[in-house]
This record gives C-alpha cells, sequence and structure tokens, in this order.
C-alpha cells in the first residue's frame, strides 16, 4: 500500500514538473526560435515578385537552419501571400505584430503595398525590410522601416545618364497607375531637367490594360519625342513594346527595373529587342568581372535555379537580401527589436544581391545609384549595355 502511494506521489510530481516545463517552454523566454514575417505576393498581378521572393527566402532559411540557425536558434518563418492587394498586407501586418510577435517583416512586395503598412510597422516598434523600390519608403526615414530594392530615383538617374551620352533631350514618359508607378513618374519628372531632358508628354494607363495602342498612336503623333519611358510592373510592359513596333514606330524604348524578368522580354518577343533598362546584376552575373560580388550572385543563382529549375530574377534576391541584413543584425543585437534596428543602421560593407549595403542612421536604403547597370535586350537575352 506504501508502495503504492510512493508511486502515485512520483508520478504526481513528474505530472506537475510536466506542466510547469510546458508553461515556462511557452513564454516569450523560452521561444522554440526566432519569428520572422513576411508579406510576399505569391500570387496575383505581383506575382512575378513575391514568388521569387518567397522561393529565395525559404530557401535561404533553410539553410541557414540546417547549419544552427542564429546564435544558436532557428528561424521559424512565416510566409503570408498579400495576393498583391494592400489591404491584405495591412490585415497581414497586423496579425504579424499583434498575434504573431514577429521580431521583423521582410516585405512587402510592392510600393503600394510597402508604403501602406509603413506606419503600421513604425507604430508596433517592429523592423520591417521592404522588397520594393519607391523612394518614398524610405524617405522620409522612419526608424524602424528599411528597403533592399535600389531606389527608383537611381534607376531615373541611369536612364536619363544613358539618354544624354546618346543626345536625346525629349521623351515621353508612360506609367502604370499603382504605387510602384506613381513614385517612379515622379522620379522621372523630378530628375528630368538635371540631365537637360525635357518631357513633352505624359501619359497614365490602368495596370490591367491589355492594349495600349490607342496610347501609342497620340504619342506618335506628338511632334518631337525622340525616346520613350514606360515605368511599371504588369504585364503591360511587353504590350506597349508590342503596340509600339506593331505601329510602326522605330523610336528607342527604356523600361524600369520593373522590366528585369525574362518572361517580360519572352513575352514581347521580338519587340523586346533593344529595350533598355536600369537592374541589379545578378541577371548578368557571368559578365562580371571576377570578385566577390560575383561570386556571391552566382552562388545565389546557381542556387536558385537547381532547386526552383527556372531563372533567376532580381526580385527574389530583394528578399534574399533583407534575410542576410536580419541574420546579420540578429547576430548582433539578438532578440532585441531595438539592438537588431540599430545593428542594421551600422551595417557596412555587406554584399548582397543589389551591390554592397551600407546603412546609417540616415540612408535606410544602404545602396547608391551604382547598384543599378543598364542592360538591353539582346537575342531575347539579358546582356550589359555598352555605352
Amino acid at each position: 500500500m506504501v508502495k503504492g502511494v510512493r508511486v502515485l506521489r512520483t508520478l504526481g510530481r513528474c505530472v506537475l514538473w510536466g506542466c510547469v516545463a510546458a508553461l515556462l517552454m511557452a513564454s516569450p523566454g523560452w521561444a522554440a526560435g526566432i519569428k520572422i514575417g513576411a508579406i510576399l505576393a505569391e500570387t496575383g498581378p505581383a506575382a512575378f515578385l513575391g514568388g521569387p521572393a518567397a522561393r529565395s527566402l525559404r530557401m535561404l532559411v533553410d539553410e541557414i537552419n540546417a547549419k544552427g540557425g542564429i546564435n544558436g536558434n532557428p528561424i521559424i518563418l512565416i510566409v503570408k501571400d498579400s495576393g498583391s492587394n494592400p489591404e491584405k498586407a495591412v490585415s497581414f501586418a497586423k496579425q504579424l505584430i499583434d498575434e504573431e510577435k514577429v521580431l521583423a517583416i521582410i516585405g512587402p512586395s510592392t510600393s503600394g503595398e510597402s508604403l501602406s503598412i509603413k506606419k503600421i510597422a513604425e507604430d508596433g516598434k517592429t523592423i520591417m525590410i521592404s522588397c520594393a523600390s519607391a523612394e518614398t519608403i524610405i524617405a522620409p526615414v522612419a526608424p524602424h522601416v528599411f528597403k533592399t530594392a535600389p531606389s527608383d530615383s537611381f534607376g531615373a538617374q541611369q536612364i536619363f545618364t544613358t539618354m544624354r551620352k546618346k543626345g536625346t533631350k525629349k521623351i515621353a514618359v508612360l506609367a502604370g497607375n499603382d504605387g510602384f508607378g506613381k513614385a517612379g513618374k515622379e522620379q522621372l519628372v523630378k530628375n528630368a531637367p538635371d540631365f537637360g531632358i525635357t518631357i513633352v508628354a505624359e501619359e497614365v494607363y490602368d495596370k490591367n490594360a491589355t492594349d495600349l495602342s490607342a496610347i501609342v498612336a497620340k504619342l506618335k503623333a506628338t511632334p518631337g519625342i525622340e525616346a520613350v519611358v514606360n515605368w511599371s510592373i504588369v504585364p503591360a510592359q511587353s504590350i506597349l513594346a508590342k503596340n509600339i513596333r506593331q505601329a510602326g514606330w522605330n523610336v528607342p524604348i527604356y523600361q524600369s527595373s520593373g522590366f528585369a524578368n525574362i518572361k517580360y522580354a519572352e513575352a514581347a518577343g521580338v519587340a523586346a529587342e533593344g529595350i533598355m533598362f536600369p537592374a541589379s546584376r545578378i541577371v548578368v552575373a557571368d559578365a562580371l568581372p571576377t570578385g566577390p560580388q560575383k561570386d556571391f550572385l552566382t552562388k545565389y543563382r546557381d542556387s536558385y535555379e537547381t532547386k526552383f529549375n527556372e531563372k533567376v530574377s532580381t526580385f527574389g534576391g530583394h528578399a534574399y537580401d533583407a534575410m542576410i541584413i536580419l541574420a546579420k543584425a540578429i547576430e548582433v543585437g539578438g532578440e532585441d527589436r531595438e539592438k537588431v534596428r540599430v545593428a542594421i543602421e551600422n551595417i557596412k560593407g555587406l554584399i548582397g544581391t543589389a551591390g554592397t549595403f551600407n546603412f546609417s542612421a540616415a540612408d535606410h536604403g544602404g545602396l547608391d545609384v551604382d547598384a543599378f547597370a543598364m542592360q538591353t535586350v539582346k537575342n531575347g537575352k539579358f546582356v550589359l549595355l555598352e555605352q
């Protein structure tokens, strides 16, 4: 009888301590890993941005965790598919911050979504590293908001530098009616005078447009246009090129960095030949001189293309860079948001797919105009533009 009571007491203690252990493990100090959220457009009209980004991010997190995580702690990645919808991005941002208590958010994929949640991240004192390019995401600076895509102002400056070398002075500007198009058009208008360039015609089209021939006819009839610049991230990039060439108009075509997905060139077919655009060097890595940047780019490219059996794009690289930046900062700041935020601001000389990042309290983009290289379509492939 006594033996039986002892057994019961022993079992009772085991159950009690088991419950205590479970409660402790569930507390913030005993978390199972480092929670990182991501809001990426895996579906919807910007899936060509968010899809590669989500795949790149998951690939890198798997690699980090396979090596023991960060400071011995695994990363718990929570990816939310916004479907390219700013309203969904807002909802997911609140959920990740208030319910999941993530250390940081990677994304969103687009400028419109990023601008929609910028204040939410700041109010929640949660680090956000956007994968979009609009300079307004980080200007003015918000302490907790960063980005990895080179700024649209750099793209405008690269395009205008090329035009000045070619003697181009009068242009037409087109843009999609989304956040990316609006922000890019503003940068084109702002920077043009500094390069001696006059915008003689401006057009904004619906992001879902399937035929831009009427706009093309209007522009073709406008005297003095020496080149056309289109700023968008939608399929209309390919449609515009085809409509221009179908109209028999041989005007030079410039696109934004949003064109840096070979699928757009393939969709435009022969009309894509000669299109010029600024983009990160990942898509032309083999043409770069031997060195750390080329080594980094080819490693990422080869890993991605082997794993997913598709061509790498600059857009996947933006999420890849965001995770590299976060990992570096977490090594220094642990799981303290403020210490990690300050650690990001102190990152210098960090090689990523978009270039070498040098952040500061005044610069939450970390890149300069040389992060972009002018490229063109030649025989259906992207190559560096010879200038």
